[in-house]
């Protein structure tokens, strides 16, 4: 039977006791013994444990090699975040400088016309 690890257990509880699963309710637990009550769920087909990050450690059908498979997309997210910060400077930079060409542009023309009148 399935752990489910996911951001939102309270959703995914609700969701599955809206398909009929029997969550939180004192259910025997015969295969997954281990998850915490509040967490299970019976349904007809068999049982679910749904665990949030916090819960992620006790969890017992992953292993550290499991575990340590997911480091390089922890890894990639945690890079694009770091960049992105200095994404967003590029960004302001650019947009500065576009308003900077246009306002001498704006400057420049009205000193031409100006120039040209006397």
């Amino acid at each position: 039977m399935p752990e489910q690890l996911t951001k939102h257990p309270d959703v995914t509880l609700q969701v599955l006791r809206s398909a009929g699963a029997r969550c939180g309710e004192g259910e025997t637990q015969a295969i997954l013994r281990s998850c915490p009550p509040a967490r299970f769920c019976k349904l007809p087909g068999g049982e679910v444990c749904v665990y949030g990050l916090d819960g992620a450690p006790a969890m017992t059908q992953f292993t550290a090699a499991d575990w340590q498979s997911l480091a390089p997309l922890a890894r990639g997210s945690a890079d694009a975040d770091a960049a992105g910060p200095w994404s967003g400077m590029t960004v302001a930079i650019f947009v500065a400088g576009v308003a900077a060409g246009a306002l001498a542009a704006a400057v420049l023309a009205r000193w031409r016309r100006g120039s040209r009148r006397g």
